[in-house]
């Protein structure tokens, strides 16, 4: 099992303090973004990967209307009852994501179920590192309470279930690409999914190359008005396009590089140069799921590069520390592609890799970025795995 180690953490410290054994044990991955940047809220497509870390969910049904939660990795509980699930404003907020889950297995009301549950978790996703242990720990939750109380949603309505968890306790408006990465992860392939019809299929990678997640010192300044100004961006051209274009047009996934190019008159400069990297970012992905059914993976890794420069260029969603990352990058050999992942304004770079000459290049780029901006970035190697299971 992939991480076992980590498994018999959580399922030993579930032992000790409920003197039993689990009834349910679920695992479920991070993620990374790997190509489809900005993509999600304009309809479009977005390639990502489940990694090999992740979450483990131990819970059992509770004798009465007890919630009991236990987080492994904090060393700090949340309990109540079950009219005590709601949003938790202050104390342990990370309960905000099982109790979220947990509420909208029964459509947002605990009470719904009827009984409480006691549960523990814990994992090993880097935090901050943008690789969404949040989500994880959702799609965890919702795998081992679904087998507790007998529900039988789908992978894509437990994503779902997970996103309302985030919005509605978490206060996080985000889309749906963590969720449904973590649940439909497939080893040595890539999660393509589209954001229109929320349809979700697995693209083959191979075992021959890996991902190196580089995360930046850099903070994250004006994220909030910066990511809202370039969404208000994306919309006003999408609503340009749909005047301009025979065609019906409701968000820049209906509108190619080469319509932009001929009917981008009219925009602001800035709101043609915000829409060109959706645009462009919706033909990349589409472009590498070609290249890598025909196992071209330097060409896949050109269209990461592409995609970095579209982001520093017309997006401007980089910044100095990312630019260097990448910049690096494209002079090592062993590294096929490299571009920032998520929002960007900071965070990490995703980088396609070499996995044998994984020391050399983090050797180099942690040497390059200290000596430019004087601290050292945390690099560290990512397979492809699979997406969230029940193991117990």
């Amino acid at each position: 099992m992939l991480n076992q180690d980590v498994h018999d953490k959580v399922v030993g410290e579930f032992k000790a303090r409920f003197g039993a054994a689990p009834a349910a044990v679920a695992y479920a991955p991070g993620r990374i973004e790997v190509l489809g940047n900005h993509t999600d809220y304009n309809e479009g497509f977005v390639l990502s990967a489940a990694i090999d870390k992740g979450t483990f969910f131990a819970a059992s049904p509770a004798e009465g209307d007890d919630v009991e939660l236990y987080a492994l990795d904090m060393g700090e509980g949340w309990s109540g009852k079950l009219a005590d699930v709601r949003k938790v404003e202050s104390g342990p907020t990370w309960a905000n994501y099982p109790l979220g889950t947990f509420a909208w297995l029964f459509g947002g009301d605990a009470k719904k179920a009827g009984k409480g549950f006691k549960a523990v978790f814990g994992g090993n996703i880097p935090l901050g590192a943008g690789l969404s242990s949040s989500a994880a720990l959702e799609m965890a939750t919702a795998l081992a309470l679904q087998k507790i109380y007998g529900t039988s949603f789908g992978k894509t309505e437990l994503a779902k279930i997970g996103q309302k968890a985030e919005h509605t306790f978490a206060g996080c408006p985000c889309g749906l690409l963590d969720q449904a990465s973590s649940m439909y992860g497939k080893a040595n392939s890539l999660v393509k999914s589209d954001f229109r019809t929320n349809e979700f299929e697995n693209v083959s990678l191979g075992d021959k190359v890996a991902f190196m997640m580089v995360k930046s010192n850099a903070k994250h300044a004006l994220v909030d008005g910066a990511y809202a100004s370039r969404r208000q961006a994306c919309e006003d051209a999408a609503k340009h396009f749909a005047g301009v274009l025979r065609k019906k047009v409701t968000h820049l996934r209906d509108v190619t590089m080469s319509e932009w190019v001929l009917y981008r008159g009219g925009l602001s400069e800035t709101a043609a140069r915000r829409a060109a990297h959706p645009i462009g970012e919706d033909e990349r992905v589409l472009q590498a799921s070609v290249l890598l059914g025909q196992g071209d993976l330097k060409g896949f890794g050109a269209l990461m590069y592409e995609s970095h420069e579209s982001s520093r260029s017309w997006f401007e969603n980089s910044c100095e520390e990312l630019d260097t990352i990448v910049d690096t990058a494209k002079a090592i050999p062993e590294v096929y592609g490299a571009r920032l992942s998520g929002g960007g304004f900071g965070g990490s770079c995703c980088l396609l890799v070499d996995p044998a000459a994984a020391d050399k290049i983090a050797s180099i780029i942690v040497k390059e970025y200290k000596a430019r901006h004087g601290d050292e970035p945390v690099a560290s190697v990512i397979r492809p795995s699979d997406g969230a299971a029940l193991v117990g």
